[in-house]
């Protein structure tokens, strides 16, 4: 994991032969878990395409002030506001003056002028424009402001002259980044999470298979929650189409077993979640070969149990992690039934929901849980997976606390 893991940063490209490094900009901080969005001014167009940037970005690149479809689908304000970080490279001079006095002309100084996160530029230009008294002034008023530097370099230019100018290398200007955001509060750094997420699959014949309608959102939601504390992050995830959270690692399986086993291979932990939801019971005896419909009638499907995951690593004497939080997907009796199940696989905690038909909660975005522990029961309102996760995994920061200080 590392402090960009997570993180959105807005590039905006100025016109200038510099350009050129940003292709190589984004890369790094692509490799890095950064989610790049990009602007590009008239003048960068002459020396790099959208397309280029688009490909090495996955974003979007945004061109023009007064684009109808671009204002309607975010608007400059909420693309200037949605990023933790503004970078400008290469930082022209006519761009430093823009910033400097507050112009807002097009969709760069504009944007640069309607946000309210930290601004990092990395300047770019002829030694003589960059030692004009103008350059210094502006560059002094924008130092007032709070506005980040990194560069310029001394070295020789595309004009033939050598001197201050030069744009930072993209490695410096993503060192630079990484300072300026890295998290101020990881209360999990050092500590180690285990997700388990989505369904599993439990093969009938080469084709089919039993499993369920988990899309695995809200424990991938989870593991972003908690790699943003710090945490080192494994999900061992069940078949599901979703990005893997940046700073997280993803371990595949299909079966219970298998998931089972990989959990087993990653402890001891401090935190182990159980979100997945594990198909309770398997095919006893798989076909070797698909089973073809018969005049006698459909087959008879003999069925075992799957390993208990939860109550496996919860009733563990070693290596069991400090907090073993089981999720119940109930139909009915939600809170009754998770109460049961906590006395049963002897977790410390079971965050419980329901998923009758009609609540939308498998393959959906939002859920209402009701946190269970031997303390008593907490209901939370309906709230995004997104706010579930983090609400959950700042709980158990402190579940954590309180359990250190009894050691």
């Amino acid at each position: 994991m590392t402090a960009l893991s997570g993180k959105t940063v807005l590039l905006i490209v100025g016109g200038g032969i510099a350009a050129y490094k940003c292709h190589e900009l984004i890369r790094l901080l692509k490799t890095r878990g950064c989610r790049v969005r990009t602007i590009l001014t008239r003048a960068a167009e002459e020396f790099v395409t959208p397309l280029s940037l688009a490909s090495l970005s996955g974003e979007k690149v945004h061109t023009a002030l007064f684009n109808l479809t671009d204002e309607v689908e975010m608007g400059h304000i909420e693309l200037s506001r949605a990023a933790d970080l503004l970078v400008v490279a290469p930082a022209t001079a006519d761009l430093l003056a823009k910033m400097a006095h507050g112009l807002a002309d097009d969709l760069a100084s504009t944007a640069l002028l309607a946000t309210d996160k930290p601004v990092l530029a990395a300047p770019a230009m002829n030694v003589r424009m960059w030692r004009h008294p103008a350059t210094q002034r502006n560059v002094k008023v924008l130092d007032g402001d709070g506005i980040r530097f990194v560069g310029p370099n001394d070295g020789e230019m595309a004009c033939g002259e050598f001197g201050p100018g030069r744009m930072a290398e993209p490695a410096e200007i993503v060192g630079a980044i990484s300072s300026l955001l890295q998290p101020k509060d990881q209360p999990l750094a050092g500590r180690k999470v285990v997700i388990t997420a989505g369904p599993t699959r439990e093969p009938i014949d080469p084709v089919r298979f039993i499993s369920n309608h988990s899309s695995g959102k809200q424990g991938y939601a989870i593991a972003a929650a908690a790699v943003a504390l710090g945490a080192e992050t494994v999900i061992v995830s069940g078949p599901v189409s979703l990005p893997i959270p940046p700073g997280a690692q993803v371990l595949r399986v299909e079966t219970a077993r298998d998931m089972l086993v990989a959990c087993e291979d990653e402890m001891p932990c401090d935190i182990a979640i159980f979100a997945a939801a594990v198909a309770d019971w398997r095919v006893d005896q798989i076909a070797d070969q698909k089973m073809k419909k018969r005049r006698t009638g459909p087959p008879v499907l003999s069925l075992t149990e799957n390993p208990d995951i939860l109550k496996t690593i919860a009733g563990k004497t070693s290596k069991r992690p400090t907090i073993v939080v089981g999720f119940a997907a109930e139909t009915e009796q939600v809170v009754a039934n998770a109460q049961a199940k906590l006395k049963k696989k002897g977790c410390d905690l079971i965050v419980a929901n329901d998923v009758a038909e009609g609540t939308g909660v498998f393959g959906g975005d939002r859920n209402t849980v009701h946190l269970v522990s031997r303390a008593g029961v907490e209901s939370w309102p309906a709230m995004s997976k997104q706010d579930v996760s983090t609400k959950l995994m700042h709980r158990l920061v402190l579940m954590l606390r309180a359990d250190d200080r009894k050691s």
